[in-house]
């Protein structure tokens, strides 16, 4: 909305907040976010990062499943989430 030129006051009417408040929040979306500046740690959360790392050193879904006290098929989601994750990121 500021884009097109409404003025904070009316955007604070609009949604509900003070004008202030919609300041604030417009100057944290400039804000560069952690994570996401190219560090590729980030990319995968904990669980997906340790799933791919069980999983490169030979363990089965089921023996991961076991550990986190989840199915088989919950492990192969994760790992496969991972995957694309990783998969896209290397597209660009």
């Amino acid at each position: 909305m500021r884009r097109q030129g409404v003025p904070d006051t009316e955007i604070g009417r609009r949604v509900r907040k003070s004008p202030e408040r919609v300041s604030q929040i417009i100057e944290w979306t400039q804000l560069p976010r952690p994570g996401r500046s190219g560090d590729r740690q980030h990319l995968l959360s904990p669980l997906q990062r340790r799933v791919v790392a069980m999983r490169a050193e030979g363990q089965t879904h089921s023996e991961i499943g076991e550990k986190f006290r989840r199915s088989e098929r919950f492990i192969r989601q994760v790992e496969g989430l991972a995957r694309f994750r990783q998969f896209r990121d290397l597209l660009g």
